[in-house]
């Protein structure tokens, strides 16, 4: 999936990804992670997501990373929020209280980086990437990411073969495939949501569920 596609999918305004309201199962799951207020939370493919306000407001650093620039400002505009900027080479850099948004390559974050993010929150990023990218995702970001780090992964399940991503097809195996090395991987919930989806319908899909996995990153092996 080329950068190209999704910069292209925000200029035409194909955003029916982007919900207007944060997502119920991330307010639901979030507070079993126990994390400490003042955790850094890697949201990666943010768009303009208002589940980083939600996650701010639980007293989190939000960063996020995305390609779109027509995401970025459009979000920061919509908070009312006027951002101080900078540049590195990982993209540009849009700070406002809590909440950091680098528009950049999430391939482009450097270890420190990373390494200063205690949690993550995938609601769309691994569902956006076909398998060997996703594969690429796994081994460049969250293998970089730091022992301990906690978080919630959220993916859509349906028949790969009834519908061509994105938003891809990600199940339980797939998601034990990519990251079982490293982390403890737990699903703690998982709905049907084909009723709620008429868009999935109209392109005949025939199952379509949701599923919400736990987090923990394993401690690094002693050499």
């Amino acid at each position: 999936m080329q950068a190209e596609f999704w910069l292209q999918r925000w200029r035409e305004g194909r955003t029916g990804f982007h919900r207007d309201t944060p997502l119920p199962l991330l307010l639901q799951h979030w507070p079993a992670l126990a994390l400490p207020r003042d955790s850094r939370v890697l949201v990666p493919l943010c768009g303009k997501t208002l589940d980083m306000p939600w996650l701010a407001g639980q007293g989190h650093r939000v960063l996020g990373v995305e390609l779109s620039p027509l995401a970025v400002e459009q979000f920061f505009a919509e908070q009312g929020l006027t951002p101080e900027r900078r540049e590195s080479p990982m993209g540009v850099h849009h700070v406002a209280g809590n909440i950091e948004i680098i528009q950049g390559d999430v391939f482009a974050l450097d270890d420190a980086t990373l390494a200063s993010c205690t949690a993550v929150y995938d609601r769309a990023a691994v569902i956006a990437l076909p398998p060997p990218l996703r594969e690429r995702y796994a081994r460049e970001v969250y293998a970089r990411l730091p022992a301990g780090c906690r978080g919630l992964m959220i993916t859509l399940e349906y028949p790969q073969h009834e519908m061509e991503g994105p938003p891809f097809a990600v199940d339980a195996d797939s998601v034990h495939a990519l990251l079982d090395r490293d982390w403890q991987v737990e699903q703690i919930d998982r709905r049907d949501i084909l009723a709620s989806q008429p868009r999935f319908q109209e392109d005949g899909v025939t199952a379509l569920h949701t599923a919400v996995y736990r987090l923990r990153r394993r401690p690094a092996p002693r050499r």
